[in-house]
């Protein structure tokens, strides 16, 4: 199901979450994978909507690890603390092979190789809680700064 002004993708699943998706955010995560992928001359393959963002391939199109990108809304600098939905981390984890999230900040992208980071669970999420979307509110895990996190600039 498709709904709502300004949302690209909106749409329900079965079993009633609410998925919402803008023009920018879908754009945001693009520009983030291809900066991730450029560093070792890489390419990607979007996912399914029920599953973590990207398949990632190495030069030779093999299959090397699985990436998840969440975009936040400010520069790097101020990108801390860093947030990511636990059943996003469990997800991408589930997939065993190099996973990897990405936060896409304004100015460039913080990635981090999920086994090595250490972050904080706690419940969380939007303030701002749609009505009918489910996720807005859920456990949540939270990183601060650690030098396991790695910085690119677009």
């Amino acid at each position: 199901m498709w709904r709502g002004v300004g949302w690209t993708h909106c749409y329900q699943l079965p079993n009633g979450v609410m998925r919402y998706e803008t023009k920018e955010d879908l754009a945001r995560e693009k520009k983030a994978v291809e900066k991730f992928v450029a560093l070792f001359k890489g390419s990607y393959k979007k996912l399914g909507p029920n599953d973590i963002d990207f398949r990632i391939f190495d030069k030779d199109k093999k299959i090397i690890g699985y990436v998840e990108v969440k975009g936040k809304s400010c520069v790097l600098k101020d990108a801390f603390p860093l947030y990511v939905a636990a059943r996003k981390l469990v997800k991408l984890c589930d997939k065993r092979l190099n996973p990897v999230i990405v936060w896409a900040c304004e100015d460039g992208i913080i990635y981090g190789k999920v086994p090595e980071i250490v972050g904080e669970m706690r419940w969380g999420g939007r303030n701002d809680i749609r009505e009918e979307a489910i996720n807005d509110q859920e456990l949540m895990a939270y990183f601060e700064y650690q030098r396991a996190f790695k910085y690119l600039k677009y």
